[in-house]
């Protein structure tokens, strides 16, 4: 018999419903004006709340940026055990992978989580105070290697290349300044511009 999930209370359901606009709000101001330029008293004007409501969520601009990390990187992983569990090569898992991150909303978010990460103070502060973060990419990491080594075991990709440069060089396809350059300021389609990664990464490393 299938388990009943349980019903949230008013108030639990209204306490989501503000958490999930102040990180829509945080997302909007760090991709307007960088980390160090993002404060509370913004985000809480954004939502139209006291900025001592903000801190009964999320007690430091820190937490706040966890959280951001975490909620994406849960999404990143749902994307990657769905790739996982379908029929297909693992070139063309890896593919669905590919479009997933870079359809959308995702993609978006995506860019600023990478670009955030990308900065070593901001990087340091997470994993020191918030261990998950580096627990969720090695197992993103982990599953992403599974399918290339997967790949390589089928005849799909050059078993002289180690696993870790493949996936270096997977993760590589996600740039900040390329999203940006291509996608936001020279209007590319993105499905053009994944099949142009694509292309490129896959005929890299198809075996010889």
């Amino acid at each position: 018999m299938q388990k009943e999930t349980p019903r949230l209370s008013l108030r639990e359901r209204q306490r989501q419903e503000r958490e999930n606009l102040i990180l829509q709000a945080a997302e909007e101001v760090l991709s307007e004006k960088g980390y160090h330029e993002t404060s509370m008293d913004e985000i809480a004007a954004r939502v139209g709340i006291a900025k001592g409501t903000v801190y009964l969520h999320f007690p430091s601009k820190e937490n706040l940026i966890f959280a951001l990390f975490e909620r994406e990187l849960q999404t990143f992983l749902r994307l990657v055990a769905e790739a996982l569990a379908r029929d297909g090569s693992a070139r063309s898992r890896l593919e669905t992978i590919l479009h997933g991150l870079y359809r959308g909303l995702i993609g978006k978010r995506l860019q600023l989580l990478i670009t955030l990460y990308s900065n070593q103070e901001i990087r340091q502060e997470l994993l020191e105070k918030k261990q998950q973060v580096h627990v969720c990419l090695e197992q993103i990491a982990a599953q992403v290697s599974a399918l290339l080594e997967e790949g390589k075991a089928k005849g799909e990709f050059d078993t002289a290349i180690p696993t870790p440069v493949l996936l270096t060089l997977f993760f590589s396809l996600f740039s900040p300044l390329g999203y940006k350059r291509l996608i936001v300021e020279d209007h590319m389609p993105v499905e053009e511009l994944v099949g142009y990664l694509a292309d490129f990464y896959f005929k890299g490393i198809a075996a010889k």
